[in-house]
């Protein structure tokens, strides 16, 4: 006979990998979820996307191998030079953030490079300064650190969310801009990423989440509910816009309904923007400004 830890093994082995959620019927508009149903594999269901359809894979697997390359070349420039460099990726659920960051590690150095996303604060971190947690993540001379959300957590999905208060929100719009004045003005080169996905493609990707138990683990009941607050998140996105893109420290905007051309577009923003040795002017030069740019550009005033 087994032992009692032999049974509780295999009991465990008949458990699904993740929790299973369902996406409520009534979580998005009828005509949304009637487009999705009904869109062809490849097409781009915002209409106001510049493209109607996704990137061809092979030109994007030659694009983003030479883009990998040049992002080796900076590597080497910041180790060597011990320079500081933060980028902050941020949007809505779904919005590619992850893969954008998984294909910036991709090839870099580990020891230089490293990833930071912090789980919901514990008791002790509830009793910090708001930004502490982050702060103590800051690189040091030669590093490269890529933030998969930051404290940019307080402002939209915090007050949308209901987890802090209003005036925890408003104290953080009033102070984060001087924060990142103190990063830039200590010589650290700060990127905030902003990932742009419609509502069409945010609902495609969860549907997707829902039925593929290798995705299920990023299909959370927060992410659930979020799906019907689009307005509320909207209305909070806007508003740290307004407070928070400033001329030391500008908001970057990624339209992400194309994974493939948000990723490759991403890649080329941020190596023009720094000037490290042997550069491929020609290849870093040619980012596509109808899908990433400043917040003027990219949406229509009355949207942000």
């Amino acid at each position: 006979m087994g032992s009692k830890s032999d049974k509780k093994s295999q009991d465990a082995s008949l458990l699904p990998v993740t929790h299973h959620l369902k996406l409520p019927s009534d979580i998005v508009p009828d005509e949304i979820q009637k487009k999705v149903k009904s869109a062809e594999k490849g097409q781009i269901l915002c209409k106001h996307y510049p493209y109607p359809t996704k990137m061809n894979r092979k030109k994007y697997e030659r694009e983003i191998t030479r883009l990998q390359i040049e992002l080796l070349k900076l590597q080497r420039w910041v180790q060597l030079n011990g320079e500081r460099l933060v980028l902050l990726f941020e949007g809505r659920d779904a919005a590619g953030k992850g893969g954008t960051i998984k294909r910036f590690m991709e090839h870099l150095n580990p020891r230089g490079a490293r990833v930071v996303a912090l789980p919901k604060p514990n008791e002790k971190e509830q009793g910090q300064w708001y930004f502490q947690r982050y702060i103590e993540h800051l690189p040091t001379r030669g590093e490269i650190v890529f933030f998969d959300r930051s404290w940019y957590n307080r402002g939209v999905v915090e007050p949308v969310m209901g987890f802090c208060r209003p005036a925890e929100h408003h104290t953080f719009l009033r102070e984060v801009p001087q924060l990142e004045n103190m990063l830039v003005n200590s010589g650290i080169h700060l990127f905030k990423l902003w990932f742009s996905v419609s509502r069409e493609e945010q609902f495609r990707r969860f549907k997707a989440r829902e039925s593929d138990k290798l995705k299920q683990w990023k299909l959370s009941p927060i992410d659930v509910k979020s799906l019907g607050l689009w307005d509320e998140y909207t209305n909070a996105q806007n508003a740290m816009f307004m407070a928070t893109d400033t001329k030391a420290c500008p908001w970057t905007v990624i339209r992400s309904d194309d994974k493939k051309r948000a990723r490759i577009n991403c890649l080329r923003y941020v190596l023009h923007q720094l000037d490290y040795p042997n550069k491929d002017q020609e290849l870093v030069e040619g980012y596509d400004s109808q899908i990433i740019g400043p917040k003027e550009d990219i949406y229509d005033t009355s949207e942000w």
